[in-house]
């Protein structure tokens, strides 16, 4: 229990109640009968817990669970590290790898997905110390996310994050179950209320914004989208005559409706007029055609380079596809729009953390100050869940209850 203890203070993993979790752990080998280090079955410890809630609060049995759950994860870790690996697993890894990559693009996965698929691959390869994949097993995958929120201290978010990308690799390249995740130490769910900017801090924001990037952050405050949706449109998507705009394979590979702004209609219009200049400089040079979703490549071979898919926002040099290696004209790089988006904002003299996505939330919480309805507000914003979207309930400067502090009425 000594290297358990040494394990905890520290990495500081558990602050102030390294004691407690010592407690727990010689209570488990006390109820077991066993000396401390030795090996405790799954059953034991099932019996041990379900004794325990009967004398102890909820929140205690919890707090014995993580502490036996983190120090069978210190056990493990001891072991692994004792262990002489194959020799040579890295070209192993690395076949696996490349066919993660081919599974996520026959799943239609983004490319933002599979570089950080891939990145969490690479750390937890990191973390097992090039144990071979033929070594593997579930347990391994546990460690890595109680590593995370124990030692690294994630965020919940970035906990799942990880655990989706080796579900991913665990169920489609290895085939192995990843069973009990019960015995994972959570990283704490915290919530974070969004940063919202005023109507009035939107607009000084806009006047150090000028050309280009002042139409596409109006266009993300305008109509709520996020950064890449903005830079994913394309000519067919904009509807000038039903003054809407459709939001094509959004967050979760889901389509969406949004409004367009009377404000902005004049301004794209004349902006999309301007890229016939490109678009025919392009054709003249026979330069491949758009990026198309999915398999429309091959169902319609000529359609990316046609008008109607050209990107409202194209970048004014061609690239090569990360993916087909192809030379073609690609969208702007999104790293544009957000430096401009922080040095306006500086200039503007807004002490808030601005990012793109700050117009989105500003979007949401201005349309529920001005009455407008959170189902309404949900569509705009494509959220699965209206538990999302009532976020903006706790930032919007007027609650929608009408309640006033007892202050203003002295």
């Amino acid at each position: 229990m000594d290297d358990f203890k040494k394990y905890l203070l520290p990495k500081q993993i558990v602050s102030k109640k390294t004691h407690y979790y010592l407690n727990w752990v010689l209570q488990l080998y006390v109820f077991c009968k066993k000396d401390p280090g030795t090996q405790v079955l799954s059953n034991e410890i099932s019996r041990y817990l379900s004794q325990l809630s009967k004398s102890q609060e909820e929140w205690q049995v919890q707090q014995a669970r993580d502490a036996i759950s983190l120090y069978m994860f210190f056990q493990r870790r001891k072991s692994v590290c004792g262990v002489k690996q194959k020799a040579n697993p890295g070209l192993q890894w690395k076949v696996l790898a490349d066919e993660m990559v081919r599974m996520l693009r026959l799943k239609h996965r983004s490319l933002s997905t599979e570089k950080t698929y891939l990145s969490w691959l690479r750390s937890f390869y990191q973390f097992i110390k090039g144990k071979s994949p033929d070594d593997l097993a579930s347990s391994d995958v546990k460690d890595f996310l109680t590593y995370l929120a124990a030692e690294r201290k994630v965020a919940h978010s970035t906990q799942n994050q990880a655990f989706n990308a080796l579900l991913f690799f665990y169920r489609h390249i290895v085939e192995i179950d990843i069973e009990d995740l019960h015995e994972v130490i959570r990283a704490p769910r915290r919530r974070r209320l969004p940063v919202v900017l005023t109507p009035h801090e939107v607009g000084e924001m806009f006047k150090h914004m000028k050309g280009l990037n002042q139409l596409m952050a109006r266009l993300i405050y305008g109509c709520g989208l996020r950064l890449r949706e903005c830079l994913n449109l394309r000519i067919k998507d904009i509807d000038f005559n039903r003054r809407c705009l459709a939001v094509r394979a959004g967050k979760g590979d889901k389509d969406r409706q949004t409004l367009l702004p009377e404000s902005l209609v004049k301004d794209l219009y004349d902006h999309i007029k301007s890229l016939w200049t490109l678009y025919d400089q392009d054709e003249h040079a026979h330069v491949a055609g758009v990026y198309l979703p999915h398999a429309l490549h091959r169902k319609y071979p000529n359609a990316g380079k046609e008008w109607a898919w050209q990107w409202v926002f194209p970048s004014q040099s061609l690239s090569v596809d990360p993916r087909s290696k192809i030379v073609r004209q690609h969208h702007i790089h999104p790293s544009n729009l957000q430096r401009h988006i922080k040095w306006a904002a500086k200039r503007a003299g807004i002490v808030k953390r601005v990012t793109v996505h700050t117009l989105r939330h500003s979007f949401a919480t201005h349309l529920l100050e001005n009455g407008y309805d959170i189902r309404t507000i949900q569509e705009l914003l494509g959220h699965s869940s209206l538990r999302t979207t009532m976020i903006y309930t706790h930032v919007a400067g007027k609650n929608l209850m009408g309640v006033k502090s007892p202050l203003d009425q002295l």
